[in-house]
């Protein structure tokens, strides 16, 4: 160790010449470094100023020079250290105050740089560089502040406007570098967010806040196993890392519902799976990816449930959430198509089809276009009042029923407008048997065929009455007043 100057005896001749000496080799060192910085080569800058302060330990200028240089290699903390160390040697050294305080708010501690400012004016009140590097302090504050105001009501946007901005004055800050990636993982944006949070941690592995936000960013891209692995290590790092905890917790929680949710559904308990599903959407409303998935899910359960709208309604909440998320599409779809909303369900599969061109989405889109197009026409279904699956019997009695109901002759005491309608009824129901009851006709009509463009139903000389008197085997059947009926009492009677 060696002694303090007052505890020392007079030097001799031949010490002062020996301390001479090294304060001439330290400057040596020192012009040699000057040398280098000039050109750049901080590298060998920084060697030669290491050599002038292990010659000459005590000089602030040979620290002072250090510490530039090592700002120069974006070294700041080293650099702190030095320009501390400066001016602790010569506490009226502005250009070490200065250094001080850029290194601060390098590091993003503004407060800290602002005192090392304020000290070099108090020195130097007109020093242009200490007021400018003032306000760029207080800037850095109030961005901060900002920042904070908006976490706390979820702006997510303004943090990282707020961050951008005071990076650009704290260039290593890793604090807001953070703060940053971890706002834009709650956006959405994962790939900036790892991009921010790996480039913290190859310059420190053990870094907690980098590992937490690198395990958020997959997290939230539904990889819920490897996130818990940076968690883990997060909190290994720093076992009082709140966020960690939380999101850990939330992703084995988040984990274990969705596969009980899972399971009920293999095992075809589609309440239980409805249930579970719900549950689990309550866990992490932040967690987009997994969630809409959930949303599927639990729309697939409903559907399962016959609780299409419900299932409609998942659906759509999925493809808010990811609007590339294939899965709901097609779910959402088939619902639409077994709601009879045709025009919504070819919408999703043409979504569907230009994102994924397969032989199957085509498929599926066609037929949801032919559904759409058999939607336009007459129901001759609807019409009867048969399903789509009627037998030949079914519909000869629903033929039966609706003719004889809409029969002009029944409504003759009606207004001309009631009988106009009828007799509208009455041939639409000949129609609808005409097709219906004839093999190769309901075979065009159920794929679709236009049989009035084809000429399937006879254009204009179609003539409801001939296949009433056919199907009831006479030629003047029809209705007729029973002679001891009153006015509007009718019987049949068939010729």
């Amino acid at each position: 160790m060696a002694a303090v100057d007052i505890d020392m005896p007079m030097e001799t001749g031949a010490q002062i010449l020996n301390h001479n000496d090294l304060e001439r080799e330290a400057e040596g060192f020192k012009e040699q470094g000057n040398a280098f910085y000039i050109k750049k080569d901080y590298s060998e800058a920084f060697n030669y100023y290491t050599k002038a302060i292990d010659a000459c330990p005590k000089n602030a200028s040979y620290y002072g020079n250090r510490a530039a240089t090592l700002m120069m290699l974006c070294r700041f903390r080293e650099a702190l250290e030095d320009s501390q160390q400066a001016v602790r040697l010569d506490d009226c050294f502005t250009k070490g105050h200065l250094r001080e305080g850029k290194c601060h708010l390098s590091l993003g501690n503004a407060m800290a740089a602002s005192r090392c400012f304020q000290k070099v004016l108090e020195m130097e009140p007109s020093n242009s560089q200490a007021q400018q590097e003032h306000k760029n302090a207080t800037a850095i504050l109030d961005y901060e502040r900002m920042a904070e105001f908006g976490f706390e009501k979820r702006d997510f946007r303004k943090v990282v406007y707020c961050m951008d901005r005071a990076l650009a004055l704290a260039t290593a800050c890793h604090r807001f570098k953070i703060l940053k990636a971890e706002c834009l993982a709650l956006l959405g944006r994962y790939p900036e967010a790892q991009s921010v949070a790996s480039d913290i941690l190859r310059l420190d592995a053990t870094n907690a806040d980098a590992l937490y936000v690198r395990g958020l960013c997959l997290y939230y891209e539904d990889c819920i196993d490897k996130a818990v692995q940076f968690f883990v290590q997060a909190l290994r790092m720093a076992p009082d890392h709140e966020k960690a905890r939380l999101a850990c917790r939330n992703a084995k929680a988040l984990k274990a519902k969705k596969e009980e949710g899972n399971k009920a559904f293999k095992d075809c308990s589609y309440d239980s799976a409805y249930q579970l599903y719900t549950e689990a959407l309550t866990i992490d409303p932040n967690n987009i990816k997994t969630n809409a998935k959930l949303y599927c899910n639990r729309g697939t359960a409903g559907a399962k449930l016959k609780k299409l709208d419900r299932a409609i309604e998942d659906c759509t909440s999925a493809v808010k959430l990811d609007d590339t998320y294939i899965k709901a599409y097609l779910r959402r779809a088939q619902c639409y198509l077994d709601t009879e909303q045709y025009e919504e369900a070819v919408r999703d599969y043409e979504k569907v089809y230009q994102t994924e061109k397969t032989k199957e989405h085509k498929h599926l889109l066609k037929t949801a276009q032919l559904e759409l197009k058999k939607s336009k026409r007459k129901d001759y279904y609807k019409v009867l009042g048969v399903g789509k699956n009627a037998t030949d019997d079914e519909i000869k009695k629903a033929y039966r029923k609706r003719a004889l109901m809409h029969h002009p002759d029944r409504h003759s005491a009606a207004t001309p407008e009631m009988q106009k309608e009828e007799e509208k009824k009455f041939k639409e129901v000949g129609e609808a048997f005409t097709v219906l009851s004839d093999p190769k006709k309901k075979i065009r009509y159920d794929n679709g065929h236009d049989l009035e463009d084809d000429g399937g139903l006879g254009g204009g000389d179609f003539d409801a009455n001939n296949i009433f008197r056919a199907f009831f085997g006479g030629q003047g059947g029809g209705f007729e007043s029973s002679p001891n009926a009153g006015p509007g009492n009718f019987f049949f009677q068939f010729g």
